[in-house]
């Protein structure tokens, strides 16, 4: 098994529902970009115990957990590493849109068991970062044959997010 397959592996014992994001995510609809890791969303806390994930760490994982402060968007961000496999990071969120997305997410064949955020919730995690990369990203995404069946259901979500990530959108609508 990958690392993150016995990642996801673990999150599936413990019952917290997970969804693959970030470049793996974009490539799967239809955005190739290059990454130099793998991305799982949870919303589970617990995830940031290091106790957690001490069946992985006696397999050989480096593991490192950040956890969040109030100010930081996210609870926190589990790595884990292994040598001669991509890294994986676990990033754990703390809002209900999040959980939603993950609510929302479908399992692609390709992927086994580990389900994949949908495209319009993927545009609303990049907005919610707000980077120039996550711009790219999402103007990728818009460039498919599904552009304004992406634009009305982000349009529909966009309010759960700040001000920033809608001022993000309509700036990317316009250019």
């Amino acid at each position: 098994m990958t690392l993150i397959d016995q990642v996801a592996a673990v999150l599936r014992r413990a019952g917290i529902t997970h969804a693959l994001v970030g470049a793996v995510a974009l490539t799967i609809h239809g955005v190739n970009r290059a990454t130099h890791d793998l991305d799982l969303l949870v919303v589970d806390r617990s995830c940031l115990r290091s106790d957690f994930w001490t069946d992985l760490e006696g397999r050989g994982a480096f593991i490192e957990v950040r956890k969040g402060d109030l100010t930081d968007p996210l609870a926190g961000v589990v790595r884990f590493r292994f040598p001669g496999e991509t890294s994986v990071d676990v990033v754990v969120g703390k809002f209900k849109w999040q959980s939603e997305v993950l609510d929302r997410a479908v399992l692609v064949p390709s992927e086994g068991e580990i389900p994949v955020v949908r495209a319009a919730d993927l545009i609303l995690l990049k907005l919610f970062a707000g980077g120039p990369q996550d711009a790219w990203d999402i103007q990728q995404l818009l460039e498919g044959e599904d552009r304004d069946e992406l634009i009305a259901e982000v349009e529909k979500l966009l309010p759960e997010l700040s001000a920033d990530a809608a001022k993000l959108w309509r700036r990317i609508l316009e250019s």
